[in-house]
Parts: structure tokens; sequence; C-alpha cells
């Protein structure tokens, strides 16, 4: 590897993909080296931006010759992803990754690059989501009769539901209580639902506005609660994390890799 981390973006004009290259370029631990859109979008062959970096990275429709890289860095879509996936197994490299949404089919195939490349996925590259999710695999093991609900809230732009993050959260608890999220799990209520099923958990979604991420989980016992919670307020937290593990990651041997495995190797 490099004394830089060089790395892709993929899905460079989103959202996320905006934000990262804006820290990138005020980061000296790392190069862009490409920077991949959707092949209809009009900006591509256009420079990313003047003096991002030394080569004048012009943003691209697709990865042939990208093979220069330590890392990718994709926060695009899932036929997105898909692409970027095929490109890091054929170069061998490390990848990470936040598209959410994914099939059944790409999730599995994520599953079986792991043993070929280093990979770190995560619904929400948050450190602070990182801390929420360890706290409430604590609290749902020590309080498994209680009710778990889990409601998170994003712009009225988002377009998968429940949020990757809150998946993730329920997969947590979930596991924490030895059981499957797929065989516990509620997504919707509505109309004469019955008393609530003991050992579900529970999810609410809210969309509106230009918020940003929020996620709490509430665990209703007799007579008490607990919240647990994260409120986003700034997008950039995200790309700071996906950033901070992406020059992690790069160092890394083959391998299935989440926040809480860079936390702990830091700590």
């Amino acid at each position: 590897m490099s004394q830089t981390t060089r790395l892709a973006i993929n899905g460079a004009t989103g959202r996320m993909g905006s934000a990262l290259l804006e820290l990138i370029r005020r980061d000296r631990r790392l190069t862009l080296s490409r920077a991949v859109i959707d092949a209809a979008s009009d900006q591509v062959g256009k420079p990313v931006r003047e003096g991002l970096s030394a080569d004048g990275v012009r943003f691209s429709a697709g990865w042939e010759g990208a093979e220069a890289l330590d890392v990718v860095v994709d926060f695009s879509t899932p036929d997105g992803l898909s692409l970027a996936l095929d490109h890091c197994l054929e170069h061998k490299l490390a990848l990470v990754t936040g598209t959410t949404g994914l099939s059944a089919e790409l999730s599995q195939r994520l599953d079986e690059a792991a043993r070929h490349i280093a990979l770190l996925r995560a619904a929400n590259f948050s450190l602070g989501v990182a801390v929420l999710n360890r706290l409430l695999r604590q609290a749902a093991s020590a309080l498994s009769s209680w009710d778990l609900e889990i409601i998170e809230a994003h712009h009225g732009r988002k377009e998968d539901a429940p949020s990757g993050t809150a998946l993730a959260l329920g997969e947590t608890a979930a596991a924490a209580r030895g059981v499957s999220l797929d065989d516990c799990a509620v997504y919707a209520r509505e109309g004469r639902t019955g008393p609530r099923e003991r050992g579900s958990i529970g999810f609410a979604v809210v969309r509106g506005g230009d918020i940003v991420g929020e996620h709490t989980a509430l665990l209703c016992g007799q007579g008490e609660r607990i919240e647990l919670g994260h409120r986003a307020t700034d997008r950039s937290i995200f790309a700071r994390g996906a950033l901070e593990a992406a020059i992690w990651l790069a160092g890394q041997s083959a391998g299935s890799y989440d926040l809480d495995d860079m936390l702990a190797s830091r700590s």
C-alpha cells in the first residue's frame, strides 16, 4: 500500500459522495484516484474539482483502468455496488460500502466476497451509532422480556424503509436475544391488530423535511422504559466515519468487518 491511501468513490455525485469528496480534499492521508458516477449523468468526463488531486481526476462512468487503488468507498445503488464489487474482486481491492436496500442475492454475494477481499459493511458510519449498537446489544440481552420498538426518521427523499441502520439495530437486538429478526420483526400495524405479540421487535418510520437521521430504540417494561437514541445533525459525520473505515480497512486481510472491529482495534 502507498504512503497515502488511494481510494475510489462510487456514487461520487450523491449526497454522501459529495461530502466524501469535500473531506478528501482536506485530508493528506488520502489520494482520490477515481470518482465513479451513473453513466447517464451529464457530469461524466468533467473535472471533480480543481485542486482536489494532482492527477486532475474526472468523473467516470465505469471502472476500466482503475486498478491502482487501495480501497473503494461505495455509497451508490445496489446496481452500482454490484459493479464495484466485481471490480474489487477482480483486482483484490478492499471495499467499504454503506449502500442499503440490497437484495438477498447481493447480500449473499458480499458475504462470499469477504473470503477474498477485505470488506466492511455498515448501514451507518457514525461512531455514535456504533456505540448505540453496543448499548442496545447489552440492553436487549439483559432485558430480554421487555418489549422493543425501533423508531427512525429521515428526510423525505430517502427511498428505502425501514432504514438500513434501523434494520441493523434490529438484527443486533434479535441476535442478543438468540432469535432471528426475520421471525420476530413487525414492520407495519394498521387496523385491529390485536395485542402485541410477545418477543416481537416493532419498527416505525418517519419521513419528512431535511432530517439527517434519527434512531431510537425503545425498551418498555412494566412501569418503566429505557430509550437509547442517536440524532445526526450534520451529514459529514457519516463521511468522516467512512473515510476512517477506508484508511483502516486498506491495511486488513480478507474478511468481513464492521465498525466495531475498527473501534476495537484502536482501544
